[in-house]
């Protein structure tokens, strides 16, 4: 096992993010004095040429004008009961099949607002104080191993349950899946990859609040909504050996923080939900959770259909066709339902950005996001997760 004090510190709030010091423990470099950030369409421009990868850079953090913020706020007081639906079944879910000695580990930094509402959720319900960290994956690289170490040198590794936001085609849930297996193989401690989300459209994972692709109100910004963190960094120039993947902590822009709000919002709605969580659970448990990964082949086609090159140019589901329009170079949209409230916050950055939206009915996603191909000079496509 690996000497606890050779390994690095985790990080924490206020000094490190905005959520409060005993709500998760980031286990990343602090990279806040880095400058990283890029044109939206240069990084796109460098991910596509094969002469960057994502993760080696950050996309400037979008700013939301007055309107959409408050369309935030509408939105989040609409999908409250929702979402604290999810949070309540998630959790629950998986107290029932993988006990209370558990430790969360979210992956950063979608996940680690779901992370911090099922922890909650496991205090409010039942008095647990559950560990939580908050760590790095990159598709293509894999988990932060350096992470995977500090887990296994403080808590049995079997106790770990990963956590993240929700799925899109599942390309998470294969890489964390593979990673764990690749550590497993090299001798390492074996990890549980069973990925527990609050939404599951693309049927990848059985640990699951819904899989409805419905809006998670943490999907509609960036770093205000998620500690005033970052994406997740791995460039080999600033993160050595023995050091955790980086991250930036945007404390300027905490006037604009929504991130306790959004966790307080779903919260306080706990107690009004529960019964529903009760009475659904059993249903839950019981009911066939096996993945049958529709949503892949769904994308797959998708691609065909509009003779796009690589799968990862292809965002389906709520959540991602919101990255896109956030952090990408947008082609166009595609939407099962014109108007669909689900998606409202979507259409106005469309228009913000000059991106045709295309009714599709029978679409498998509420929302599908495509990525415009730009002119490079090599085929080797390195889209984002």
């Amino acid at each position: 096992m690996t000497d606890k004090t050779l390994l690095p510190a985790p990080l924490f709030g206020p000094e490190f993010g905005s959520y409060a010091p005993d709500e998760v423990a980031w286990l990343l470099k602090d990279l806040s004095a880095v400058d990283l950030e890029a044109d939206i369409a240069e990084r796109e421009q460098q991910i596509q040429s094969g002469r960057a990868h994502y993760a080696e850079s950050l996309p400037i953090e979008y700013q939301p004008d007055q309107q959409y913020q408050e369309l935030f706020e509408s939105v989040l007081a609409q999908s409250a009961p929702r979402l604290a639906t999810a949070v309540g079944l998630i959790t629950e879910l998986v107290l029932a099949e993988r006990g209370s000695d558990i430790v969360l580990v979210s992956l950063a930094r979608a996940g680690t607002p779901v992370g911090i509402l099922m922890k909650r959720w496991a205090a409010h319900t039942y008095g647990l104080n559950l560990p939580h960290y908050a760590v790095s994956i990159v598709r293509g690289r894999g988990i932060d191993r350096v992470a995977l170490e500090y887990l296994a040198a403080h808590h049995d590794p079997a106790s770990i349950v990963f956590v993240d936001g929700w799925t899109g085609k599942g390309a998470i849930a294969r890489e964390l899946a593979e990673a764990l297996d690749a550590v497993a193989r090299q001798g390492g401690p074996r990890f549980n990859a069973r990925l527990a989300v609050l939404a599951d459209p693309g049927s990848c994972v059985t640990d699951y609040g819904t899989r409805d692709d419905f809006l998670i109100a943490s999907a509609c910004l960036n770093s205000t909504v998620s500690g005033l963190i970052s994406r997740t960094v791995l460039n080999n120039a600033l993160i050595g050996p023995g050091e955790f993947h980086g991250a930036k902590f945007y404390s300027e822009l905490a006037a604009s923080d929504r991130s306790v709000a959004f966790l307080d919002a779903v919260g306080a709605e706990f107690g009004s939900v529960s019964t529903d969580v009760v009475s659904a659970l059993p249903g839950l448990l019981a009911s066939d959770r096996t993945p049958t990964w529709a949503g892949w082949a769904a994308v797959d086609k998708i691609r065909a259909d509009y003779g796009i090159e690589s799968v990862n140019f292809v965002k389906p589901g709520v959540g991602e066709t919101t990255r896109v329009l956030l952090r990408r170079v947008p082609w166009r949209i595609l939407v099962r339902v014109a108007k669909a409230l689900d998606h409202e916050h979507i259409r106005l950055l469309a228009a913000a950005r000059g991106v045709p939206v295309e009714v599709i009915p029978d679409l498998p996603y509420a929302c599908v996001g495509l990525i415009r191909t730009l002119p490079t000079d090599t085929a080797a496509e390195r889209g984002e997760a």
